[in-house]
Formats: structure tokens, C-alpha cells, sequence
């Protein structure tokens, strides 16, 4: 079955999470944001690593310990190391943005 990341989005005022694949050691998660935001003072710091492309929107990422959030915008794409604590700081609030996230064990980015 062919599926467009694209279609369907809905329409909700609230961020969606939604899995598209998961097998054991990887998931791969279709992310819609529409202007949300990690809440200040919370920090992701994950057991996995995360690569993350921005198809659609715009963003900005802080990792920790940089003095500026990461400029993301459609096409661009991001390492997140297991370990690696960051949060986004900021997505589109008028055109929504819409990531694919993939998580996946820390050894495997390792070995390739």
C-alpha cells in the first residue's frame, strides 16, 4: 500500500504523534506540529537515537549546552544521539510542520 506523508493531516490545535512502522529496534513516526513547543524546562533525553527530517514548516531545535536553537526548515534533517538531551523550542504556528522521526539503537548508528 502507497502512502503520502502529506495526506491527511489533520486539522488540530494539539501536536500528533503517529507510528508508521515499528519492528523491534526501530520506530519510524510521522510527528504533526502546529506551533507547540517542549515546555520550558524539559528536556528529551532518550535511550535511542533519533534521526529526524523536517518535511514540511519550520523549527528550531536546542541542544543542550549551545547558546542558540538549530534553524530547521523543510529538507533539512537531524542526528539526536542517544543521550543527546535537546528540546524543540519553537515550530510554525501558521503553516504546520510535519517531521519523520526515526528511532532506532544507539549501537546501530555506531556500526555503520
Amino acid at each position: 500500500m502507497i502512502r503520502n506523508i502529506l495526506a491527511n493531516l489533520p486539522d488540530s490545535p494539539d501536536e500528533i504523534f503517529e507510528t508508521l512502522l515499528e519492528t523491534p529496534g526501530i520506530k519510524i513516526e510521522r510527528i504533526i506540529s502546529s506551533g507547540q513547543a517542549t515546555p520550558q524546562g524539559d528536556w528529551y533525553d532518550q535511550e535511542v537515537d533519533e534521526w529526524v527530517l523536517l518535511v514540511c514548516g519550520s523549527a528550531g531545535i536546542m541542544i543542550a549546552g549551545e547558546t542558540s536553537p538549530r534553524r530547521l526548515g523543510a529538507g533539512d534533517f537531524l542526528l539526536l544521539p542517544a543521550g543527546c538531551r535537546h528540546r524543540v523550542e519553537w515550530t510554525d504556528p501558521e503553516v504546520k510542520s510535519v517531521w519523520l522521526a526515526v528511532h532506532f539503537p544507539a549501537s546501530f548508528a555506531a556500526a555503520t
